[in-house]
């Protein structure tokens, strides 16, 4: 697994060997020791997800205060474009965000640590969305905060408004947001 490192301290990009002839493909979407030996990350997860959304569907920005998770995430099919903030105050790139493509085609994934927001926007027809997670849903932790927060002023690559949740209309700013310390 190759692992590129992004604009922000801990979020990584990971890309997995992908073996490939007539018959189509093969790759190892996660491997705990492979996983640990490449990032220097031991992570335990507990729950996978799985979502399907429509383009222009955006989702994000989540995090959980409490019950804190790391998100390993990929796309199956479909293209999305991703984002991770740093939302710990005491960080130097707090408020920074970074963005990468994941889609069906490049098979990358983002390694999003505890202390991040994350979100995302499916550019494609339509995509499908897996992530693996280090804690459990808990929806009492869950905050939001805006996509559109002129303060991180994200670049979502968008030609018109997303299709958002009831839950992500109702995001904060990252200044009235509860975030870590």
């Amino acid at each position: 697994m190759n692992v590129v490192p992004t604009e922000l301290p801990g979020v990584l990009i990971l890309e997995p060997k992908v073996f490939g002839d007539e018959r189509g493909f093969f790759y190892e979407s996660f491997n705990a020791r492979a996983f640990e030996q490449s990032t220097g990350i031991k992570a335990e997860f507990v729950q996978d997800n799985h979502s399907r959304s429509q383009k222009g569907v955006l989702r994000g920005l989540h995090y959980q205060l409490e019950h804190t998770q790391g998100k390993l995430v990929r796309v199956t099919a479909g293209e999305v474009l991703d984002v991770a903030v740093d939302i710990r105050r005491s960080s130097p790139s707090f408020g920074k965000w970074a963005t990468v493509l994941l889609s069906a085609e490049n098979n990358r994934q983002l390694w999003v640590p505890e202390g991040f927001a994350h979100g995302f926007v499916v550019l494609s027809d339509y995509a499908e969305f897996l992530y693996k997670t280090t804690d459990y849903y808990q929806p009492s932790a869950e905050r939001c905060i805006r996509w559109d927060d002129p303060e991180l002023a994200i670049d979502w690559q968008l030609s018109s408004a997303p299709t958002l949740s009831a839950k992500d209309q109702q995001g904060k700013s990252l200044k009235e947001a509860d975030v870590f310390p």
